[in-house]
This record gives C-alpha cells, structure tokens and sequence, in this order.
C-alpha cells in the first residue's frame, strides 16, 4: 500500500489510481490518441426554399441587379433637351453623329432627325425645311430655340458631357475664327465628300419624290 501511494505521488501530482491497473503499453496509446474536446457551433439548417444568408449574399454580390437594355438599341428620348437635324447622306457628318449617338446612349438628352428622310416634316421642326438645314447644321432646344453652326456644336456636345471641346470657342476671337472655318466647310461639305451642289440635288429629291407621289394625293413634295 505505501509503495503504491507513493507511485500515486511521484513528481508531484497525484496519478488516476484506476490507470495503474491498465497495461503501460495502453496507457501510452490512450495517451497519443487522446484529443483536447472540439467545440461546435450550430449551422442554420437549410430547408427547402431557403438559403443561407452567406450564400444568398454572395449571389447577390455576383449578380447585381440592372434594367436590362438590348445593345445598340437607344434610351428613350421623350425628354430630349436638344434636338440635332443631320444630313444623313452625308458621310462624314456621320462620323461625328455616330459618336454622339454612342455618347447619348449614357445620357438621352439628345434627339437625332435626319433631313434626308422621307419622312422629315418640317412643321415638326419649327418650320426649317430641306433646303434651308442643308445650308449649315441646325439644332433646336426643348424650348424652341433654333441654334445655328458652331454654337449648336457646343450644345449638343454639351449634353453628352463633352463640353469642353467647344468651350472656348465661346470666346473671342477664337469665336470668331471658328465661324468662319465652319462657314467654308458649310459650304464646299458636298463637294469635299464627292456630291453635286445642293441645286442639284433637290431636283433629284424633287424628281424621286414625285415619281413615289404619282399614285398618292397626300405626298407632299420637299421644298
């Protein structure tokens, strides 16, 4: 009994009396095996029509939720704040009306009608037939403002955050100077992009409208 208390006591700490009848080769295995106790913590449990909310806002991070808008196709224009008349048979007008067109499409303030259709109607555009947009560019405001050459330019950039390219022509005498170089592209423009002058073609628009109008008493022929 001594021997055995004083085996209990050796180095100091008091040994578990029932492990002196195990095996030392088992007290070594229970040893090494032996694990500290795991906490756990409780998971919500998923039910059917239910996620967790660590996945239901990872899905939301992944796919945010936008208006859908089929591409190429333009915002809607029913509060224009600035109406462009264009010549759409000419070229190189076209360039810098297809790139505003593509600036508008962020933003939607500007309305684009195109003089070379058939179906441009002049009373719809404060009274500016044909021949007289043909002359130089015009654009018209919201409020009926008729804006004419360098200036309309300079509003219509304006509304697609492109302001500062014709800022300082605002000012003299670049103003100036920027009315008279559009004033030469004005009027040599069919000539440098290889159409005849503008007499000729308003025959040729009268000569196809008419040839369209034949069978028709509600055509009206451009002026």
């Amino acid at each position: 009994m001594a021997l055995r208390a004083a085996c209990n006591s050796i180095g100091g700490r008091q040994r578990n009396p029932s492990l002196l009848s195990i095996p030392r080769y088992v007290q070594h295995k229970l040893h090494l095996h032996h694990s500290p106790p795991q906490r756990f913590t409780s998971l919500p449990i998923h039910q059917p029509g239910f996620e967790t909310p660590l996945r239901a806002i990872s899905k939301a991070a992944a796919n945010p939720i936008t208006p859908k808008k089929e591409d190429g196709q333009e915002p809607p224009t029913e509060n224009w704040k600035i109406k462009m008349l264009y010549d759409g048979d000419c070229p190189l007008c076209m360039r810098e009306v297809n790139m505003l067109r593509e600036r508008n499409k962020l933003y939607g303030t500007i309305k684009f009608v195109d003089i070379s259709s058939e179906n441009y109607s002049p009373e719809e555009n404060q009274g500016l037939d044909y021949k007289i947009v043909m002359g130089n560019i015009h654009a018209i405001l919201s409020d009926g403002t008729v804006v004419t050459d360098v200036e309309a330019f300079r509003k219509l950039y304006e509304q697609v955050g492109l302001g500062w390219v014709y800022a300082i022509t605002k000012y003299e005498p670049i103003a100036t100077i920027a009315g008279a170089v559009y004033g030469v592209w004005a009027k040599y423009r069919l000539q440098i992009t290889g159409r005849p002058p503008l007499e000729e073609v308003l025959e040729l628009r009268k000569k196809n409208k008419g040839e369209v109008c034949n069978d028709r008493t509600d055509c009206k022929l451009p002026q």
